[in-house]
């Protein structure tokens, strides 16, 4: 099992996907070429507040897109609804072409979508080749009766190592194989996460705000991996507030406030959209947004 057969996803043209970006309008819910993920009218309420009302939006296969908008723009519990972490009170959700609606997040990962959280979720007290092995989905040697007959499942159990090491080498990670978790930098914790995500060998991974509380010196380290995934044919959706890095990686950006998206498009046209220059800095407000500004 190679590391090209566990991370490269086949028939996807990457330059073709970004490309046919071009031709989408810039409005939100733009229908794309190739959809991967499509929601329609997905609504999610906490008592009489309405975090997210969105009628339609869909992520274009093969490319980056980023979301973002201001703190309390329902970003996360956007993310949270896509991936069946959280049930929304009405609406579909497709992923490559299949419903999901009524599948459970804990299986959400077979189906070829994974993501990792803003608050990382690397189990402490395993070591980081026991939670990079965990990530592997259909292991034979999680069955009852399978896990007492060892050579049933032993040679399996050796590729996901061989697998897991590759990825850690990739991330610059294989000298800590046998560190535990817990002992890891916040960084070298997102950088695991991530790791441990492509074991799914996924169509799609999800980004929850991977920079957050990153150190500079891993922050490039991260970027390049992301385009990474790109570059292998995955589709990469991320919540981001660090524009700078929205700027720089991203193919296509999806903007909300309040609940719903308001605006869509390339990254250069985001900071001249007059919703997004209300969202952001108020509707009295009518200059351009410097998206390179600390906002």
């Amino acid at each position: 099992m190679t590391d090209d057969s566990l991370n490269t996803v086949s028939g996807v043209d990457v330059a073709a996907a970004r490309a046919s970006l071009a031709d989408v309008p810039w409005e939100p819910g733009a229908p794309k070429p190739d959809p991967i993920l499509v929601a329609d009218d997905v609504i999610r309420r906490f008592g009489g507040l309405t975090a997210v009302d969105v009628k339609h939006v869909e992520i274009q296969r093969g490319v980056i897109t980023a979301l973002i908008g201001p703190n309390g723009a329902g970003k996360t519990t956007l993310f949270n609804l896509l991936t069946n972490f959280d049930k929304p009170d009405s609406g579909t959700r497709v992923f490559d072409g299949t419903n999901i609606d009524k599948v459970p997040a804990h299986k959400i990962a077979k189906y070829g979508m994974v993501r990792t959280f803003q608050l990382t979720k690397a189990l402490s007290r395993m070591t980081v080749i026991d939670n990079m092995k965990l990530g592997a989905t259909n292991q034979a040697g999680e069955s009852m009766w399978r896990s007492v007959l060892p050579f049933l499942w032993r040679n399996q159990e050796n590729e996901i190592e061989v697998a897991a090491d590759e990825l850690l080498d990739r991330f610059n990670m294989l000298h800590m194989r046998d560190e535990f978790a817990g002992t890891l930098s916040g960084g070298q914790r997102k950088l695991l996460e991530m790791a441990r995500a492509l074991m799914v060998r996924p169509k799609m991974v999800m980004l929850d705000e991977p920079m957050a509380g990153v150190n500079p010196a891993l922050t490039q380290s991260l970027l390049q991996h992301v385009i990474g995934l790109r570059d292998q044919g995955m589709t990469v959706l991320f919540v981001e507030h660090d524009m700078d890095m929205v700027q720089e990686i991203s193919d296509w950006v999806i903007v909300m406030a309040e609940g719903e998206i308001i605006a869509e498009g390339p990254p250069a046209s985001i900071g001249a959209n007059q919703a997004v220059v209300d969202a952001y800095l108020g509707s009295h407000h009518d200059s351009a947004l410097d998206l390179d500004a600390e906002l």
